[in-house]
């Protein structure tokens, strides 16, 4: 879909950007598959902050996603493609062929009256589901299982995808978008294409009334504040921080800090770390 660019009719409206919703099915959500959104505007259980940048935003209602997808051997149809406030990718409402009505993550080229299945084994076609094993090294799957029966976990937000390299033993090799490289149980299940809505991160944001209503709060740069606030605070003007390395708020490493545990039991199932990003 195209991106909608505004008018710069005003201040908020300057630069501002918006993926075209036009085809998107405008009518009512499912009532039987909402629930509450629990706001905690980013505080623990003694009501203080522990996640900054958290707050306000409009009220929304979740939207029960069914990312296992467990309805095998029964055919369903998109009755309709639709926009959720909670995530990146659009949400396709699927009619089964038993009268039953469920959501799902859409996929890239879904539109109304499109068809679908899920299965051990199924026809390679977008929007499609089946186990890894099945699946075609070379072609691209989102919604994949981390453990068969979980529900998809991996690539579920707008545009993303993994790749099938290639099938051996008990497992399948998946290649992430950072490059690495992971061993999945070809017992899993996997979407055939990748998730809707790609042109998502080419939306402009334009406004903080925008952010605000996103439910983000304004996030101040350390080396504005004074020096009892942040390392980076103190200074006249634009100055530089003057320390050997950026610092978080609480004296810590802020860039290239790796965050992953050492000895993590997963590490065995990572057959090629990702690509470090070099300077230019």
């Amino acid at each position: 879909m195209p991106i909608k660019h505004y008018k710069s009719s005003r201040g908020a409206r300057k630069k501002a950007s918006i993926v075209d919703r036009t085809d998107l099915y405008r009518g009512e959500p499912m009532k039987a598959k909402l629930t509450k959104k629990t706001a905690t505007s980013g505080r623990g259980s003694a009501g203080k902050i522990t996640t900054r940048h958290r707050g306000g935003g409009v009220k929304r209602a979740v939207r029960m996603v069914d990312f296992g997808q467990e309805k095998l051997g029964i055919p369903g149809r998109v009755e309709h493609v639709e926009f959720d406030p909670n995530r990146s990718a659009y949400l396709a409402r699927i009619v089964y062929k038993d009268g039953e009505r469920r959501y799902v993550l859409a996929w890239a080229g879904a539109v109304e009256g499109s068809m679908m299945i899920a299965d051990e084994k199924t026809p390679e076609k977008d929007g499609n589901r089946m186990q890894l094993k099945n699946v075609t090294p070379g072609l691209s799957v989102h919604n994949v299982e981390i453990m068969p029966g979980r529900g998809g976990i991996l690539f579920r937000s707008a545009g993303s995808y993994g790749m099938v390299m290639d099938v051996q033993g008990d497992h399948a090799q998946i290649k992430m978008a950072s490059g690495e490289v992971r061993l999945i149980s070809k017992e899993c299940y996997a979407t055939i294409g990748s998730v809707s809505n790609p042109d998502w991160r080419l939306q402009t944001i334009g406004s903080a009334g925008r952010n605000r209503r996103l439910g983000k709060r304004p996030n101040v740069r350390g080396k504005v504040m004074n020096p009892v606030d942040h390392p980076h605070g103190g200074g006249e003007g634009a100055q530089s921080i003057g320390l050997k390395y950026p610092k978080t708020k609480w004296g810590k490493h802020a860039n290239g800090v790796k965050t992953r545990k050492p000895n993590r039991y997963s590490n065995q199932f990572i057959l090629e770390r990702r690509k470090s990003k070099k300077k230019k």
